[in-house]
């Protein structure tokens, strides 16, 4: 069993930076593959990175590439998203998950989730 709780959400503006993270409880944390993902007012749940167990991999999103960093540290149980060059369309509910998946954008392939944290990007 893994508890996730995010943090670090909060108000920018466009150009910005802001970093969000996820700290988790439970032992077996550093076995997972860790993600981010997010949800804008009247969208969908997407995708944003991931990050594998052993940090070798990650996956971003198009959208994010070049602009979002996720990192984690095993050794505090806790995974973040450095968020640069943030744009008003970045405005979303910023949600951690935990998966045995490695680093898939599938978020049916996450089995752990976090309450989210706001991310509002202002023009």
């Amino acid at each position: 069993q893994v508890q996730l709780v995010e943090s670090g959400g909060g108000l920018v503006q466009a150009g910005g930076s802001l970093r969000v993270s996820c700290a988790a409880s439970g032992r077996t944390f550093s076995s997972y593959g860790m993600g981010w993902f997010r949800q804008a007012p009247g969208k969908e749940r997407e995708f944003v990175a991931a990050i594998s167990w052993n940090v070798i991999s990650t996956n971003y999103a198009d959208s994010v590439k070049g602009r979002f960093t996720i990192s984690r540290d095993n050794a505090k149980n806790t995974v973040y998203l450095q968020m640069n060059s943030l744009k008003p369309e970045d405005t979303a509910v910023y949600y951690c998950a935990a998966t045995l998946r490695g680093v898939t954008q599938s978020q049916w392939e996450y089995v752990y989730w976090g309450q989210g944290t706001q991310v509002t990007v202002s023009s």
